[in-house]
């Protein structure tokens, strides 16, 4: 199989003769700056990222200059990585929100559900419309429907919102092409169409239980009405043309099709010469499969809203600015990484494990937990903790290398707090108090990595 273009070629002698233990005070030190800096003086992730690679590097021994080389390299090949696939998602998730696309795959689910069909509707509708948006996108859309329907339909806010929020949470944090696991995808080299595929089959059981079920006794422990002063109100200059339903719906999944697709016939075929797969290996390429469904939306989107030429570029130009901060940081998250890699931090970690007797999934998911507790970043958490563990996928297969791109976008997720941005959204829209937000939000983040993280390792013992 073709794995995603690798965030790196294979790793050069070490830059520094440090001992273990040397390197072992550099990573504590270099992840510490990060954290201090993140959570302490509120310093931006990017420059925290950078100024704890530098620290990194010092304490290491290693040469300032070649330091600097590693973190550049790192974040150049980042970029080029997951750079335009960042780009071409927000694109598409611009056009889904602006058209009104979003709104009709919502109202479609809605007008056929109701009563206990409700919180399984908004994991759909969550699930659906945050595919190809960032997080904090999907949230600012939903949280308005969340809001009308509860308040409309006299639900319970929580078992409402903890469903839509469960949806967007799992794909966030297990499937791409969100831009964690795409950078974790690149650090270990591992095939996209088959993480796609068992991301999907990890997610739906996940999404199950921290979402519709989990919402029930959150119902029970924080019942608060839908805030009026959050709640939306008719827009009098909304002229009403929209995109249908089915082309939304096939315009979203067009990306996943193709690059399942993709997968299924590497699997079936797995001859490099053939044509079939060859066609196949270019339409499910990432890049292609995200720009077809770009390409369609000005078609399928943009023509039955009603959009000109000119709102067509102005949609897709303020589609990119948002995206600066979350690629700036996601490519400093890759120059962590490098430098981890030159100093020899990974060969540390692969000696130590043979050691340890920890399996690389449980190493992962442990890792990416303790930088998301401390960072309060899922994507700093999943290419950093990504970084730390790729030399343990040296010799996997690919579902287990898949897998271990899963383990870590499960740690990922652990019980987000208040260095967290996503919790102070949630709590704000949903005017909660801290200790609410924490018996809900943090406790279904929660959920949603331990019980993928266990479905992570049943996989791993029948495949």
């Amino acid at each position: 199989m073709v794995p995603l273009t690798p965030l790196t070629d294979a790793a050069p002698p070490p830059i520094t003769s440090a001992g273990h233990a040397q390197l072992l005070i550099a990573v504590l030190v270099g992840i510490a700056v990060i954290v201090v800096l993140i959570t302490a003086f509120k310093v931006h992730a990017f420059l925290s990222l950078t100024l704890g690679s530098l620290a990194l590097g010092a304490v290491a021994g290693a040469p300032l200059d070649k330091v600097v080389d590693s973190f550049t390299k790192g974040l150049g090949s980042t970029v080029a990585s997951v750079g335009v696939l960042i780009a071409l998602g927000s694109i598409l998730g611009k056009m889904l929100a602006d058209s009104g696309g979003a709104d009709q795959i919502v109202d479609t689910i809605l007008a056929r559900a109701s009563g206990r069909a409700m919180p399984w509707a908004m994991v759909l509708i969550a699930a659906v419309v945050g595919l190809p948006l960032f997080f904090e996108v999907g949230i600012v859309l939903l949280i308005p429907v969340v809001l009308l329907v509860a308040k409309r339909g006299n639900y319970s806010l929580m078992r409402i919102g903890i469903p839509a929020l469960a949806g967007l949470s799992v794909m966030h944090g297990l499937i791409p092409p969100h831009p964690g696991p795409l950078a974790a995808i690149g650090a270990v080299h591992a095939d996209l169409g088959v993480t796609l595929a068992l991301g999907i089959l990890v997610a739906i059981p996940t999404v199950v239980i921290a979402g519709p079920i989990f919402s029930r006794y959150a119902a029970r422990w924080v019942d608060v009405p839908a805030p009026d002063r959050m709640v939306p109100q008719p827009n009098a200059e909304e002229t009403g043309r929209r995109p249908g339903f089915g082309a939304t719906l096939v315009t979203v999944l067009l990306p996943v099709a193709l690059m399942l697709i993709k997968a299924l016939v590497d699997i079936v075929i797995d001859d490099p010469k053939n044509m079939t797969q060859r066609v196949a290996d270019v339409i499910g390429t990432p890049v292609i499969a995200l720009l077809a469904a770009v390409i369609l939306a000005l078609f399928t989107l943009g023509r039955p809203a009603g959009f000109t030429r000119e709102r067509l570029s102005s949609v897709v130009e303020s589609s990119l600015a948002p995206i600066a901060g979350v690629l700036l940081i996601v490519a400093a998250g890759g120059g962590f990484k490098q430098t981890l890699v030159d100093i020899g931090v990974g060969q540390m970690i692969v000696d130590f494990s043979k050691h340890w007797s920890i399996p690389a999934l449980v190493l992962g998911w442990l890792i990416a937990v303790a930088i998301r507790l401390a960072t309060g970043s899922a994507t700093v958490a999943t290419v950093s903790a990504a970084g730390l563990v790729a030399p343990l996928a040296s010799g996997m297969s690919s579902s287990h290398t898949a897998l271990l791109v899963l383990a870590v976008g499960a740690g990922s997720l652990f019980f987000s707090h208040v260095n967290d941005a996503g919790f102070w959204l949630v709590k704000e829209y949903f005017g909660l108090s801290v200790g609410q937000t924490v018996k809900t939000w943090s406790l279904m983040e929660t959920i949603i990595s331990v019980v993928a993280f266990v479905l992570v390792l049943l996989l791993s013992l029948v495949i």
